[in-house]
């Protein structure tokens, strides 16, 4: 195992997760691939895991700034991730210390940039990105919305302790229409993927069915909402992780669309 920054040639496989075999991918689009030249410049920082030279874990994180959090002086998390599927890719590469190490380095990488603190979000359920592994490392909870868990390690005395950017509002409906708001930053393919299907089936299904698409990764859209990435079909949220498939978000759709027409 070697880690390594991101380079222009595995740049491919960061935008899919390292997932460039899935099929479901080709969903999500070229919004990862606009995120990552966006945030080139509002230092971004990526770091892979290769093992044989392949691509195999990967991290990413941010200055807080502009991460979802409020904080100062810290870098914020968006994503660690080991390739864990048996017989695809690079095969199941997980409980071999590759996130370890991608966090340790992303550690002393944000150390070195000056940074007092970590901050990184995790999920109280036992899926992605569980809030108990960070814990592990040396992480603390403090704050949660809904199973969301903002986690984090301060590396000075006086670091401050970040909290959560929480919604601010929600989406209108409009009378007589099925009201269809998709919010997307572009930095997760599995959240693009929920837009670009939701963007397709409200076309498909027509008639009285209105979207309204809410791009995130303008910062001033996702400080005035203080929603990220989500999906909402007339007011209601959608449950995104994992992504719904096509026809899921089309069934949706076209049953609020008939009571409408009714």
């Amino acid at each position: 195992m070697e880690i390594v920054d991101l380079e222009e040639q595995y740049e491919g496989e960061y935008c899919v997760c390292l997932e460039r075999w899935s099929e479901d991918m080709k969903d999500a689009g070229n919004r990862k691939e606009l995120w990552l030249r966006r945030m080139k410049d509002r230092g971004l920082r990526v770091k892979l895991a290769l093992v044989d030279g392949r691509p195999a874990g990967m991290i990413q994180y941010v200055p807080i700034e502009h991460g979802f959090a409020q904080g100062r002086d810290a870098y914020f998390v968006h994503c660690i991730w080991v390739h864990g599927y048996k017989g695809k890719g690079v095969g199941n590469q997980q409980k071999k210390g590759l996130g370890k190490a991608l966090l340790a380095a992303a550690e002393e990488d944000a150390r070195a940039l000056g940074a007092k603190g970590m901050a990184a979000w995790g999920v109280s359920l036992p899926v992605f990105m569980r809030a108990s592994w960070f814990k592990k490392h040396g992480y603390k909870k403090v704050d949660k919305n809904a199973v969301a868990v903002l986690l984090w390690k301060p590396f000075a005395a006086d670091a401050v302790e970040p909290r959560w950017i929480h919604e601010k509002k929600k989406p209108e409906l409009t009378a007589g229409k099925v009201t269809v708001s998709a919010f997307v930053n572009g930095w997760c393919p599995a959240m693009n993927m929920v837009f670009e299907r939701a963007l397709r089936a409200a076309a498909e299904v027509g008639g009285p069915v209105e979207f309204r698409p809410v791009v995130t990764a303008d910062r001033s859209a996702f400080l005035e909402w203080g929603i990220a990435d989500a999906l909402f079909i007339d007011g209601k949220a959608v449950r995104t992780g994992p992504p719904p498939s096509y026809e899921k978000i089309l069934k949706k759709i076209a049953s609020r669309a008939k009571k409408i027409k009714r």
